[in-house]
């Protein structure tokens, strides 16, 4: 059984990306606020980092950092007929993402300038993660790397036997690599050297999500898989109905998660039992957005072209947003605010609790990766090549 199918075109990307500082705002449309903007700390560098795709080990897509009400562009940086699938990750001052040329960048996050790049044959469709001053990322000819944060230069590699679409998670002293060959790889994150592996009946596409010492994957094979981060071996499985290649989000004792089904599934991890089931009045469109979850709201895109937010409880629709085309990008919470970007070339900051629309910035080209929001600042790419930061000009 195939999950969902990636159409990758070839493409020749220059060797350097070029920046661009935004000395205007007319490209940005945008709703004013009567509050009073977010305060944004001086010493920006000291706030929370943002250092996997869903900003932390449970995958919840909650930032730490503030952004101000009115985002504004700081800077782009382009890569010549190039194109972005992943999520960047920010950290200490610099914002790392690899493209579908097989190149990673590491940006500098106030300028957009390029600090390195490390370039390998295949392309880059996962985002990468950063951990104790290294960068790890894997490609899609399977091979996984990590890099010198400050330098870019590699470690080591690992060998898997098919696409690595998604970020890697950490457990004490271990990596852990999900792989379309079906298997969930936990490797010494300092060496490469294998630990334990564990294979589940069809593609892992997900990134792997953990809560204490246990991991959660939900599997092309249409299940909800929970194992053991010690030894690698399954503690429970749940059958979800179809595939999926979403990273689920864990809140307390509830993972949430779509599938590719059209269905959008709350499950009790600790009984292994599902709690609740969704389905939007878009219909059973697909979900390749991953959710964000709190403990009062559940956030989600769909195929549908619609943002829904749940009530985490009961499944409950609290408030739907109409985008102009679907959604594959995940949100990310900030507060009050939701961002997410879309395939119609926007991205949107909605209100958490009404999911009216305060924010709207019109780029080029669409977008299937996600915001990264860390040191007030919130970063994005599109598939037109281009990475774009927001945040407030200093004055």
């Amino acid at each position: 059984m195939t999950c969902f199918l990636f159409v990758i075109v070839s493409i020749t990307l220059a060797s350097c990306g070029q920046v661009e500082i935004a000395q205007v705002r007319a490209e940005q449309t945008k709703q004013k606020s009567d509050e009073p903007t977010r305060p944004v700390t001086a010493n920006a560098k000291q706030q929370a980092s943002w250092p996997l795709f869903r900003g932390d080990a449970q995958s919840t897509g909650v930032a730490k950092s503030k952004l101000p009400d009115d985002l504004s562009l700081l800077w782009k940086f382009e890569v010549k007929d190039g194109a972005f699938e992943g999520t960047p990750v920010i950290h200490d001052g610099v914002a790392y993402i690899g493209d579908l040329d097989g190149e990673v960048f590491a940006l500098n996050l106030d300028s957009g300038e390029k600090k390195w790049e490390y370039k390998t044959e295949a392309g880059f469709i996962a985002s990468p993660a950063i951990h104790e001053g290294l960068v790890y990322i894997g490609d899609y000819d399977g091979t996984f790397y990590c890099l010198e944060a400050e330098s870019g230069k590699p470690r080591w590699k690992f060998a898997t036997d098919a696409e690595i679409d998604a970020c890697a998670n950490f457990y004490k002293g271990n990596v852990l690599i999900g792989s379309q060959d079906a298997t969930l790889y936990s490797v010494n994150a300092k060496t490469g050297e294998l630990v334990w592996k564990h294979t589940i009946d069809d593609q892992i596409r997900c990134s792997p999500t953990i809560i204490d010492d246990r991991v959660f994957l939900a599997g092309c094979d249409g299940k909800l898989h929970i194992v053991g981060l010690e030894k690698g071996e399954e503690l429970a499985s749940v059958d979800i109905g179809a595939p999926t290649g979403v990273t689920p989000a864990v809140q307390g004792d509830y993972v949430y998660f779509g599938t590719e089904g059209g269905e959008f599934l709350c499950v009790n991890w600790k009984q292994a039992v599902m709690a609740w089931s969704f389905t939007g009045k878009g219909g059973t469109q697909p979900y390749r957005s991953s959710a964000a979850a709190t403990a009062e709201h559940v956030v989600v895109g769909s195929r549908a072209k619609r943002v829904y937010s749940l009530d985490p409880t009961s499944g409950d629709e609290q408030w739907t947003f109409a985008s102009k085309q679907r959604i594959d990008s995940s949100p990310v919470i900030v507060g009050d605010r939701v961002y997410i970007g879309s395939t119609d070339g926007r991205i949107y900051g909605l209100s958490l609790e009404s999911g009216d629309k305060e924010w709207e910035y019109e780029a080029k080209g669409g977008f299937t990766g996600s915001p990264a929001v860390a040191e007030g600042k919130l970063v994005i790419a599109s598939d037109e090549g281009v990475v774009y930061c927001f945040g407030k000009i200093k004055e």
